[in-house]
């Protein structure tokens, strides 16, 4: 078996979890300049599931921007082969949300974008 698949040839939730995390994370950074930390995962919904050479694209969205948190959605596309074609499958889709932090790890407000940024 491939590295992160479970028995079912498909790839482990938890792995593509931790994409979602990282690409909201970069959409969240577009916010500000400080670290942020994931604070909760409020909403997960696997559709469908990733098969071992499947072509997957992620794509965020920011929700929402608080005091200091940003929430972003983030959507999980799959290019998957059926009947001698490839479909463009939604397999996953999940809200994150992201707080700024200072030094001690204390939430702190999102810094005001730079103008023309």
């Amino acid at each position: 078996m491939p590295k992160d698949t479970n028995a079912n040839g498909s790839i482990f939730g938890g792995v593509i979890l931790s994409y979602i995390d990282q690409a909201g994370a970069i959409e969240a950074r577009r916010h500000t300049g400080q670290k942020i930390v994931t604070v909760a995962m409020n909403k997960v919904e696997f559709k469908q599931p990733v098969y071992v050479g499947e072509l997957v694209s992620f794509y965020t969205e920011t929700l929402r921007v608080g005091r200091s948190s940003v929430t972003i959605k983030v959507s999980v596309v799959s290019d998957a082969r059926r009947c001698d074609e490839i479909v463009r499958v939604p397999v996953t889709e999940a809200e994150i949300t992201f707080v700024a932090i200072d030094d001690h790890g204390k939430p702190i407000p999102l810094a005001t974008p730079m103008p023309g940024c």
